[in-house]
Order: structure tokens, then sequence, then C-alpha cells
């Protein structure tokens, strides 16, 4: 095992052994190559403790398509749905209640965890917050970062499984048109809001400012008439497959010892997870206030990116799956520090 080997050639290791991965998936016609592929690949790479490492900023920069993707798709006729989505939007705030009220008993009783950690690994919030906000609180930062690692390995290796099975949805949409077939102007304009919304999110403190930010100025153009189309389908395989490389490499350097104990737990977590988001994916279509498709990625608790990568694969309505994570995702970040602070000041019991 080299672990003296430099990060230029750990990284090599790791495209490497991602492109292999990407590669066969595609050889074999499984579904989505250029995220499984990497994802299968590094996770097996990781677990076999091969030195790997990864992308860092080009990983973020990744992401940034995405947020472009999304906010392409943000056109006058999306924004004239927004008032339809308000009812199922209401149920954000009862779904993450009923998360808490489950979920943290479930790592405090079961798997016993200190208060901090239980919290923070039952929230599904973005991975980095999670980890920041529990590790402030006092709470096990390998723990939370490998319990949501996991949270979102599962889902994003079940949700085309449980799409095509259970909700007959194909992941053949085309992703976007080849660079060659969109006007040159508009694919610089991408690339000016993708570097202007990421760098302008952060300095201004925007959480999740890779896909945020550049989701804000896109939307804007799109809006304005400025932009006709999403990123060519180049740029959205290359988010997957660094996407991918990103979910496998999370859990490098793991242990028997949190595979059997942090690992496992984060596996029975997304089993209770899974319940509570088909419940309530029933409710909005029963309800009416939805399609099922686009109500199970909504309530899916995965990670924001891939949400978006299968919403496009998928044909799903990305403005409805979106507005629906995004109100999860603020409620979490507002909310979780909020409420660990009067948990922390509570008597133990």
């Amino acid at each position: 095992m080299i672990h003296t080997a430099s990060p230029l050639a750990r990284r090599g290791l790791t495209l490497a052994l991602a492109g292999a991965g990407t590669a066969l998936f595609w050889l074999l016609d499984l579904p989505l190559p250029f995220l499984f592929g990497p994802m299968a690949f590094c996770l097996a790479g990781a677990l076999a403790h091969l030195p790997l490492k990864g992308f860092g900023q080009i990983s973020v920069a990744a992401r940034t398509i995405l947020g472009v993707a999304v906010g392409a798709s943000i056109t006058p006729e999306v924004v004239g749905q927004l008032p339809r989505m308000a009812l199922s939007v209401a149920l954000v705030p009862v779904f993450i209640g009923l998360i808490a009220l489950v979920g943290v008993p479930f790592f405090r009783k079961l798997w016993h965890f200190d208060g901090p950690t239980a919290y923070y690994a039952a929230m599904p919030g973005g991975l980095q917050d999670m980890v920041i906000f529990g590790t402030e609180a006092g709470g096990d930062p390998r723990a939370l970062s490998l319990i949501h690692a996991t949270r979102v390995l599962i889902i994003v290796t079940l949700a085309p499984f449980i799409l095509g099975h259970f909700y007959g949805a194909a992941l053949t949409n085309p992703i976007g048109a080849p660079v060659t077939d969109l006007p040159l102007h508009e694919v610089a304009i991408m690339v000016l809001a993708a570097w202007i919304g990421w760098k302008g999110g952060e300095r201004v403190g925007l959480f999740g400012a890779s896909i945020l930010g550049p989701m804000i100025v896109t939307a804007a153009l799109s809006l304005a008439d400025v932009i006709h189309s999403r990123p060519p389908a180049e740029a959205i395989l290359a988010a997957q497959f660094f996407i991918g490389c990103g979910i496998g490499v999370h859990f490098l350097g793991v242990t028997w010892r949190e595979l059997t104990r942090v690992v496992a737990a984060g596996v029975a977590y997304v089993l209770v997870l899974a319940v509570l988001a088909a419940g309530f994916t029933a409710l909005v279509t029963a309800l009416g206030l939805g399609d099922p498709v686009p109500a199970f990625l909504a309530f899916a608790p995965g990670g924001q990116a891939e949400m978006t990568v299968l919403a496009i694969v998928t044909g799903a309505d990305l403005g409805f799956v979106i507005t629906h994570h995004l109100t999860r995702i603020v409620l979490v970040i507002v909310g979780a520090p909020l409420i660990a602070g009067l948990m922390a000041r509570r008597p133990a019991g």
C-alpha cells in the first residue's frame, strides 16, 4: 500500500479507476455509466484502501454545471407554476419534523451515538453542512461524514431501480444537446454564469454556492430570454463523473469497526428514510399535488446534485424537484443549529 504517493499520483490513480468504471458500465449498457461507473469503482478502491484522492475544486466546479442546468430550466412557464407547488412544498416542514422525531431516537437509542451526533446524523441536509454544524455542536465528524455519505450512496444507487420498477420511469431522457449543436455565445454565457454565480455566491456566504449561485444567475438570464438551452451533454456527463468519484472516495480509510457500526447505522437509517419518503410521495400523488416521478425525486432525501442528475435523465419537472429540495435544505440548515442549541440546554435524561 503506497501511502507516500504524491497527491498528483493519487488523483491519477483515482482518475484511471473512475475511467475504467465508466468504460465497463458503458460497455455493459448499465444505467448512468458516467455516474455509477466512477462511484462503484472508486468505492471499491476506497474500501480496498487504495491511495485515492478526490479532485477538490474540480469536483466543486463540476457542480456548477448542474446549477446552470437547473437555472436554464427556470422559464416564465415554470415560475407560473409556483403557486401550484405551494401545497406540496408546505409538506416539507412536516416531512423534516417526522424525520427528526424518528431519526434522533433511532441513532441515540438503537446505535448509542451521543446527542449532537445523533441529531445531525438524522437531519437530511447537505453533507458538508451537517458535518460542520455537528462538529461545532460537539458531534463526531467522522461518523457524521460516513453516515451522510452512506445516505447519499444508497439513495443514489436505489433511486434508479425504484424509478424504473415502481414508477415505470426510463433513465433515457436526453440530458442535453451536444456542444456542437449549441450557439457558441450561449455556451460562453453559461460558463460565465457558472463562474460568477459560484464565486459570487461564495463571497456573500451563500450555502451550496457551487450549485445555487450558478442556478440564480442562469435563472435570471433564462427569464430575461438570454439563454434558451441547458449546458451541453458533455458538460453534464462530466458533472456526473466527478460526483460519482466524490461519493466513492468519501469512504477512503474506512475501518472494519466503522463499517459494522457507523456505515451499518447509515444503511439502516436509509431504510427508515425510504419509508417516510414513500409515504409522502404517495400523499402528494393521492392529493393530486404532483406526478409520481417528480414527487418521489422531490422527497427522496439524497444529495441535491445527485437528485438533479436523476431529474434530468428521467425528464422530471426540474423546477418542482429543486423547489422541494431547496426548501428542505434551507429549513434544515436554518433550523438545525437552533434546535440543537435547545437540545444542548435540556438536562440529560
